[in-house]
């Protein structure tokens, strides 16, 4: 592990060993600003990482700041559990406004706890009590949260082992790509849904990301999406699009199913939702689908008026047109273009490497997770912050701000390259 830049002691004594991001990144940070960051010895960091997915307009973004900031000089309204604020009224008529009406979707919105796995939870018992089922069908490497219910819809097993108790109401299926040819897993779907002898149940739903990011950067074709969606209006199955990472223009469009023709009955977001980093969480539903009795499903974090505020100014500044959308599609050729070149550069040297990825959600897969792994701790040393996923986290991820400037996105795959090269050339003289 890199040796840690500044004084963490107190931290390393009394945080948890669950702690992950840390030990990639060993180094107390102080401020932030758009792409960069900044640490106690004022070194800079270009940020490819963006909170997971949290920060697709930058840190800090200071058009939002200045809303917050004066919400809060007004006294604003913090906290008030599910009870009707300004800051509501204002984000549910922008997203109706913005987001809802021109993309001709009809949904309810469902205020949940302030993160991504709380939607997955709100949106699977949704499904069960609407249709009476319980079974739930999620695909191979999906990864939907860790708090129980979305814990059995995750793959990975590093997850699940570490729920201590057996996991249940979760049938999985090979995901697009996971089979030879797409057509063969849609084949395989439609084949245990119809198969009496299966041991599969009719789901209540299937639940999918367009783009599974903890997964690897694995990206379902429009034509799977759109033969998911066929099957289930066949069987009467609802459709959960998890856009809690890939939502909010991270693959080019607002919604990331909005790259296939298909409406989804429930969808999950959080990650982006608030625009500054803050916990907020929602579900999207169809009218009939919104079934609850009052407090049936409740917390003390439904909704975060701060959370309200940011969003709502994002969706007005970002979304009230399509030039956001269309400079993510632009840098995310520029990215695609450099880890296509990075990959040659891989197996040039004998190392089986591939990119794949949609928008400025991209991966470059080196199959080896060791090598990853020294590649990241690399790119830390020379500023860059990047993460690692898959199964095996042998997939170096881009996740940077969707508004980074084309100097910082060149500077930061500059980075990644000479870190690529000096990698090579060690494994080179071994």
């Amino acid at each position: 592990m890199t040796t840690p830049h500044v004084n963490s002691e107190s931290l390393e004594r009394l945080e948890s060993e669950v702690r992950t991001y840390s030990r990639s990144f060993p180094t107390v940070f102080t401020r932030a600003r758009g792409a960069t960051l900044y640490d106690e010895n004022n070194k800079e960091y270009i940020d490819f990482l963006a909170g997971a997915g949290t920060l697709n307009y930058g840190h800090n973004n200071p058009k939002l700041k200045k809303v917050l900031l004066d919400y809060m000089m007004d006294d604003g309204l913090t906290h008030g559990l599910d009870m009707w604020t300004t800051a509501k009224r204002d984000f549910v008529e922008a997203l109706e406004e913005l987001i809802f009406k021109p993309r001709g979707l009809e949904y309810v919105v469902q205020f949940c706890g302030p993160t991504g796995t709380n939607a997955i939870e709100a949106a699977l018992r949704i499904a069960r009590n609407a249709t009476g089922r319980t079974n739930v069908v999620s695909f191979t490497n999906a990864f939907h949260g860790v708090t129980l219910g979305a814990l059995a819809a995750t793959a990975n097993g590093k997850f699940r082992h570490a729920a201590a108790m057996p996991t249940q109401g979760v049938s999985f299926m090979p995901y697009c790509g996971y089979m030879e040819g797409d057509s063969s897993s849609l084949a395989f779907l439609e084949k245990t849904l119809t198969d009496n002898s299966s041991g599969v149940d009719l789901p209540a739903a299937i639940l999918l990301e367009t783009v599974q990011g903890e997964g690897g950067i694995n990206v379902a074709s429009i034509e799977w999406l759109e033969g998911i969606d066929k099957i289930c209006k066949k069987h009467g199955i609802l459709l959960i699009v998890d856009d809690i990472q890939t939502g909010c223009g991270r693959t080019g469009k607002y919604f990331s199913f909005e790259h296939a023709d298909i409406s989804p009955d429930i969808v999950t977001t959080s990650k982006s939702l608030s625009g500054y980093g803050l916990p907020f969480a929602a579900v999207f539903m169809k009218p009939e689908l919104d079934q609850w009795k009052p407090g049936e499903y409740n917390g003390t974090f439904r909704g975060n008026n701060l959370a309200f505020v940011t969003s709502t100014v994002a969706m007005r500044e970002y979304w009230a047109n399509d030039d956001l959308a269309k400079e993510v599609t632009r840098k995310g050729t520029v990215v695609e273009y450099r880890f296509k070149q990075l990959a040659r550069m891989y197996q040039d040297a004998g190392i089986e490497a591939e990119e794949r990825g949609r928008g400025l959600m991209r991966g470059l897969d080196i199959v080896k997770g060791d090598l990853a792994d020294e590649l990241v701790a690399e790119c830390f040393e020379q500023g860059l912050v990047i993460e690692t996923c898959g199964p095996d986290g042998q997939v170096v991820k881009c996740l940077c701000p969707l508004l980074i400037t084309d100097d910082e996105l060149n500077k930061g795959l500059d980075i990644l390259e000479a870190a690529v090269e000096k990698q090579l050339k060690a494994l080179a003289a071994k």
